[in-house]
């Protein structure tokens, strides 16, 4: 079961990922209403928040990470290496909670919970990123809409 959690998270980060990589670098300050978070400010968020629990239950897994700040705009390639670098933290924050059977730092109930809680935090975001795209005129293609629920080929 713990490889299949996760492989669950991997491919999370993965459709995260897919997202970022579907984009224009021109539509990262896209944004929903003109005074919310831009496309790059929500991403650098989900990137902050792995931090923060890091920081919390894994410390010694921030090595070499640091935190997005929402403004200026960086660029897809800041994005995509900070993403990466903090789910690959979080995959091993999570192999070590599951296979000691101790429970994140900070969290409530247990492990797997807190990785339905992340996913569920970053879907929410994503979503905000379709809508900001959307709303700012360049909607996702349907391949990439689609392609967002493709779990079992990301």
């Amino acid at each position: 079961m713990t490889e299949n959690l996760l492989e669950t998270w991997s491919i999370h980060n993965r459709i995260n990922l897919y997202l970022l990589e579907s984009l224009a670098e021109e539509h990262l300050d896209a944004d929903m209403s003109g005074k919310g978070r831009t496309v790059w400010a929500l991403f650098a968020h989900i990137h902050n928040v792995r931090l923060m629990w890091l920081k919390s239950a894994g410390e010694d897994l921030l090595a070499g990470l640091e935190k997005l700040e929402p403004k200026p705009l960086g660029t897809k390639d800041q994005l995509e290496a900070a993403l990466t670098a903090s789910g690959e933290a979080v995959g091993k924050l999570l192999a070590r909670s599951l296979e000691s059977g101790q429970r994140i730092s900070g969290f409530k109930p247990h492990t797997i919970g807190f990785l339905g809680y992340l996913i569920s935090h970053e879907s929410h975001h994503r979503g905000q990123i379709e809508w900001a795209l959307r709303l700012s005129g360049t909607p996702l293609s349907d391949k990439v809409s689609f392609g967002l629920w493709e779990w079992g080929s990301r």
